[in-house]
């Protein structure tokens, strides 16, 4: 999709060009469309946004470790670091 979107500059608002992506890395084409056109996985997809947007998540890049820690916006390679080494010393604390 960043492909078709950024680099080509094709309509991915076009459930043609969709379909078309969809068939270009292997899926069926006839298949993408139908599911395009009914809107059978809405629902699913509808649920998965509101989930992820009650969680605090209102755009991207949003990462979140041990589903409960939350990172948004990009982060250069030092603070994701930081970041993974206090998560490990979180992991390592004995309970009480």
């Amino acid at each position: 999709m960043f492909a078709a979107y950024f680099t080509d500059r094709r309509d991915v608002w076009d459930r043609a060009v969709l379909a078309d992506v969809a068939s270009e890395i292997g899926l069926d084409r006839a298949e993408a469309l139908a599911a395009l056109e009914d809107q059978r996985y809405a629902s699913v997809v509808r649920a998965g946004e509101a989930f992820w947007q009650k969680q605090g998540i209102t755009g991207v890049p949003a990462v979140v470790f041990d589903q409960k820690h939350l990172v948004t916006g990009a982060q250069g390679v030092e603070n994701y670091t930081h970041m993974l080494g206090q998560l490990t010393e979180l992991r390592a604390e004995p309970v009480a």
